[in-house]
């Protein structure tokens, strides 16, 4: 089966890298993916698969219907937004939408995907059980993925498979990872209130600005402090608004940031730990303070059994070689770790890096993938899918 699933997708690499050049030129913002899904389902429709669209807002669903024999459920998802970010490649087919790009690889994602439903669909011999497509959107912020489980994408799903490309694996290879793949990410807000004076007698005043930089500051440090070392967090500051004149002391400071972590355990204790430090600071200087510390995404932990078939699948497909064997996770997020609520899953990563170019990072302007990773992607992903029934 494996050699007729990489023949399959060698004939279709042709039309895979057309799928993926067409998706590059015009990407959507988050929620915003009408053209992408109408022409995601076209494709699946033309493969013979029973499509839905509309789901999850802008989301597209596909079912390729197996025998019967095994009544297990098989979701893939790959996801379809662009980011806010002017492209820079000078690519022959760069984004044709001022100030949108796929920065991020979604677009070879959603090829994947694709991809891999026309293989599948071609196999000739029906697979033991159903797969789910789906094809997400707004991952970018966070929302997709719950809006598609809202609409009942996870229902009967017993396993979910899904693929993120990255640009410091060589093009070809698969790089796996067994337990936490990505951070928690959440959302923090910090308001400190104090009362404002003339710049020239601090101390009539409480000077939020002042004890805002002290809340930073301790929070920096109480992490090396207070927290487990070997489990990471990432507390980030990244907007400060407050003050009014250079020469009138702030009476409010506002402070957004990100927190991130990959410990379940760690990640339930940050909201009262960071109160706690924030009430300590602004007490001792007589300040008052609000903080709102909203849940994003968890951790995708990757599911032992699930990232082993998708192992086998990468080595028998490829090679040792050009398979690795991640032994960090990474501090960025994904959403879908939602769908992990749900039913186990796996995500694999999959390289898209160049031996003779730069290789740009996720999110970068300049940001160029790898197209021969594209028939890596289709490849592990459909042998990936056709194991889990063995």
């Amino acid at each position: 089966m494996l050699s007729t699933i990489k023949d399959l997708a060698a004939n279709l690499a042709p039309r895979l890298t057309e799928i993926r050049r067409h998706l590059h030129s015009h990407p959507e913002l988050s929620g915003q993916e009408y053209q992408t899904a109408a022409y995601v389902a076209g494709v699946l429709s033309s493969s013979g698969l029973q499509v839905q669209e509309l789901v999850g807002k802008t989301g597209v669903v596909a079912e390729l219907r197996g025998s019967g024999v095994d009544s297990r459920l098989l979701a893939i998802r790959t996801d379809m937004d662009a980011l806010p970010i002017h492209e820079r490649t000078n690519l022959e087919f760069a984004s044709r939408q001022l100030g949108i790009m796929h920065a991020c690889g979604h677009d070879v994602h959603t090829t994947v995907g694709l991809g891999t439903a026309m293989v599948l669909a071609q196999l000739g011999v029906p697979l033991p059980g159903t797969i789910r497509f789906l094809f997400q959107p707004a991952e970018e912020t966070a929302q997709g993925a719950s809006w598609m489980i809202r609409d009942g994408v996870m229902q009967d799903v017993t396993s979910i498979f899904g693929v993120h490309v990255f640009p410091t694996i060589p093009g070809g290879s698969v790089g796996i990872r067994y337990g936490a793949l990505t951070a928690a990410a959440d959302d923090l807000e910090i308001i400190v209130v104090g009362e404002s004076g003339h710049g020239a007698r601090p101390h009539e005043a409480i000077d939020a600005i002042w004890i805002a930089s002290q809340v930073i500051t301790t929070l920096q440090q109480a992490i090396s402090r207070t927290q487990n070392p070997l489990r990471p967090v990432v507390l980030t500051v990244g907007q400060i608004q407050g003050g009014r004149a250079p020469n009138v002391i702030a009476d409010q400071v506002r402070m957004l940031g990100t927190v991130r972590s990959l410990h379940p355990e760690t990640s339930a204790n940050l909201p009262a730990w960071i109160e706690q430090i924030v009430a300590s600071v602004c007490e001792t200087y007589g300040a008052k303070y609000t903080v709102n510390y909203r849940r994003g995404v968890p951790s995708v932990q990757n599911d032992p059994s699930l990232t082993q078939i998708t192992e086998s699948a990468a080595t028998e497909a490829w090679g040792s070689d050009r398979v690795q064997i991640l032994l960090e996770p990474s501090l960025g997020a994904e959403d879908f770790a939602l769908y992990l609520d749900h039913a186990p899953g796996t995500m694999f990563r999959l390289g898209v890096g160049f031996d003779d170019q730069p290789n740009y990072p996720l999110h970068h302007p300049q940001f160029v993938v790898n197209e021969a990773s594209i028939l890596t992607g289709v490849v592990t992903m459909a042998y990936a899918a056709y194991k889990y029934w063995l």
